[in-house]
């Protein structure tokens, strides 16, 4: 198998999601993903976010507010919007779900989440049939996903789809959940909790992305992770994906050096929407350098 930054795109779409671990595992901390918010207007106007981020470096496209009851993403007029993500971009295309626990205590006002955007079954389905070949169960802010539903809707999602689509799993700020803020965020328990419940990647906070999250301590979470035998992918989801470029490599190196097996830059740059395109870049070229990033950058999606 190869690894995730050498795949062609005419490699894409028969890929097995066990083969896709292992290609994301033999890149050796070097897999990036982009996340760009689905209906929100493109950058360039006549240029979609996907297409940015891909331009940029990305190589798996991760889509934020994605509505399955209205399919849109901004720029790209289609039936099947995953897919022409992928015709236009050449890059494996992820989609957010979010696990929403109406019971939770939240800190703040609840923001509330349409029935296209929860973790259901059929929402998974569909994102399937649409050639989307992998879930992030998290929350965006105010949502009030709890980890703890997040658990509950793997299980759900495991036992219908088994090995079948990729999920990607837990939280990269509280959402608005009191319980769950700042060093209580994500701990073992609850790490083992996802894996039990079937999680293939753990989705930790990059080191200095949220209080507490030191690289110590995320050095310790993705250690434990990886005994359990899976996957981590840390991420930025604090708005810091608009940051200085000092930042951002500050930020990749030391979640490289913490261990992540796949590195991910948040949706919201000078605008909501997609990261600083030059910071997409910038991360790219900080965990595996200038040769590997402008391949990925040149790949013909004819290839």
């Amino acid at each position: 198998m190869k690894r995730l930054f050498d795949l062609n795109p005419s490699d894409i779409p028969g890929i097995k999601a066990r083969d896709l671990l292992n290609s994301i595992k033999a890149c050796e901390g070097r897999a990036f993903v982009s996340e760009v918010i689905a209906p929100f207007p493109a950058v360039l106007g006549d240029i979609s976010n996907p297409e940015l981020a891909a331009a940029f470096g990305a190589d798996i496209i991760l889509l934020n507010m994605f509505d399955l009851e209205k399919a849109f993403i901004f720029g790209i007029d289609a039936v099947n919007p995953i897919e022409a993500v992928f015709n236009l971009t050449g890059k494996i295309v992820a989609v957010n779900l979010e696990p929403v626990d109406d019971t939770a205590e939240l800190s703040v006002e609840r923001s509330l989440v349409s029935p296209g955007r929860t973790a259901g079954i059929e929402n998974v389905r569909k994102l399937k049939n649409m050639g989307c070949k992998m879930i992030v169960l998290t929350g965006n802010p105010a949502t009030g996903v709890t980890t703890g539903q997040i658990a509950k809707s793997i299980s759900q999602i495991k036992e219908e789809f088994g090995d079948e689509i990729i999920v990607i799993s837990g939280k990269m700020h509280n959402s608005g959940v009191a319980t769950e803020t700042g060093s209580s965020l994500i701990d073992i328990p609850s790490i083992d909790m996802l894996i039990d419940a079937g999680s293939d990647i753990v989705l930790l906070p990059a080191p200095g992305t949220i209080p507490g999250y030191s690289l110590a301590r995320v050095s310790d979470l993705i250690s434990h992770v990886h005994s359990r035998g899976k996957l981590v992918m840390t991420a930025i989801g604090t708005s810091q994906e608009g940051s200085d470029l000092q930042t951002i490599r500050s930020i990749a190196i030391n979640a490289k050096m913490a261990g992540a097996d796949l590195h991910h830059i948040g949706d919201c740059g000078m605008s909501p929407g997609i990261a600083s395109p030059e910071n997409i870049m910038a991360y790219s070229i900080a965990i595996r350098g200038k040769r590997h990033t402008y391949r990925v950058m040149s790949r013909s999606v004819n290839r």
